[in-house]
């Protein structure tokens, strides 16, 4: 990957990012006390992986034309980012244990993370998808 090429996913992934702490502020102050824990994980979790995705569709032309290779590796760079973050801030900054942390990853209590992982992944590549003529 090229160093401009680089740089613009980084950028756009840090405009993810904050749109995930975003999400997560209206998950903890609206949708967990509206909805419950379990309904307000799964509304978070579909949110998310919609900016996600919008966000892949309207960044596309930025990226330019490339190789189908490079919009899976843009989105396996933004998961590794994403994972890097998630398991940095949660052990390092909030001091939650290992098994604290992969509790996200168990589906448990309406919590599908591990499919908003697969967004991240994938969402460059299904905004080409989507953006076919």
């Amino acid at each position: 990957m090229s160093a401009a090429l680089m740089i613009k996913t980084l950028l756009v992934w840090l405009g993810i990012l904050a749109l995930a702490i975003g999400n997560g502020v209206l998950r903890e102050a609206l949708l967990m006390p509206v909805f419950g824990a379990p309904a307000g994980l799964v509304l978070s979790g579909v949110l998310l992986s919609g900016l996600i995705l919008g966000v892949a569709y309207a960044v596309l032309p930025w990226f330019g034309r490339l190789p189908l290779t490079r919009y899976w590796a843009i989105g396996m760079t933004w998961l590794c980012l994403t994972l890097v973050f998630e398991f940095g801030f949660g052990y390092l900054v909030q001091g939650k244990s290992w098994p604290q942390l992969f509790e996200a990853y168990t589906f448990q209590g309406g919590n599908i993370w591990p499919i908003v992982l697969l967004v991240v992944a994938t969402a460059p590549r299904v905004a080409v998808w989507l953006r076919r003529p």
